[in-house]
């Protein structure tokens, strides 16, 4: 770990690195900065009084040694905090590793929503759920809450989530498939868009009474949600979110291939002794 300045009495040193700064006042950014401390309270609520929400910490650090969230701040101290994607190797686990990545999305991301149901993924979205029932969803089902609330991120009951960023949502998609290394799922565009349960081969003379004339007259294949019963068909609709997700994985490869650029040339600056 780099050499730190020596806090005063009854203060603790603080850094972030990685985009977690977004979290922080521009002044705290990308340095060391002093918080006041009493010694009655767990890195990971002091953390969180700095703005930053504990589901985007990957790893954290007291004077070089790994701890977990709930390590007792003592004044003096100098912590450290990194995201999930650059955390170090040398780490304690935070938190229990997620294999099957499902999602649950608040109410400002009803769009996100139906990308991520196109790639296959199920994503849970109630237009009017509040923040209780969303935290304690993700936290029964083992969800991924992807939010543009900071407060809803930081409940306690949450354990694997994210902050957007963005605000555009084909932006969006690109941001979560980098952040949670997504590809199409094996049930890519099987997955009802309105209540996100699979969809199953049906035969055109089962429904044809349900199709509108040009949709009978012009296509044979079709799916229908064994849910709600919605039915779905290769058109131009199914043309342009193709187009979108196929943009959005390209975008994810390039933003991925530049920011090993990015850091393999930090690594080079590092190795001359430059900042």
């Amino acid at each position: 770990m780099k050499p730190y300045p020596a806090p005063q009495a009854g203060q603790a040193l603080i850094r972030v690195h990685g985009d977690l700064n977004d979290f922080l006042p521009l002044n705290w950014r990308n340095t060391w900065f002093v918080r006041p401390c009493r010694g009655r309270e767990t890195v990971k609520n002091l953390i969180e009084t700095c703005g930053v929400p504990h589901p985007e910490i990957g790893a954290l650090f007291v004077d070089g040694h790994p701890v977990d969230f709930d390590e007792l701040v003592q004044p003096g101290y100098a912590i450290e905090a990194f995201p999930i994607a650059s955390a170090p190797e040398a780490h304690i686990a935070l938190r229990p590793p997620l294999d099957d990545k499902r999602f649950v999305l608040d109410t400002h991301l009803g769009r996100l929503t139906a990308y991520l149901r196109m790639l296959g993924y199920d994503c849970l979205y109630q237009n009017h759920a509040d923040d209780a029932d969303l935290a304690r969803l993700a936290h029964d089902e083992q969800r991924i809450l992807l939010t543009r609330d900071l407060g809803l991120l930081k409940r306690s009951m949450v354990v694997y989530g994210a902050f957007v960023r963005e605000i555009i949502p084909s932006r969006q998609i690109v941001e979560v498939m980098q952040r949670f290394n997504l590809a199409p799922a094996p049930t890519v565009f099987q997955r009802c868009m309105r209540c996100n349960s699979l969809t199953t081969p049906v035969s055109k003379a089962e429904i044809e009474h349900l199709l509108e004339p040009k949709t009978r007259q012009y296509f044979d294949t079709f799916r229908r949600c064994t849910a709600c019963g919605k039915i779905y068909w290769q058109g131009s609709h199914y043309a342009r979110m193709q187009a979108l997700l196929e943009q959005a994985i390209r975008e994810g490869e390039r933003r991925e291939a530049k920011g090993e650029r990015r850091e393999a040339n930090g690594e080079r600056r590092e190795a001359r002794g430059e900042r």
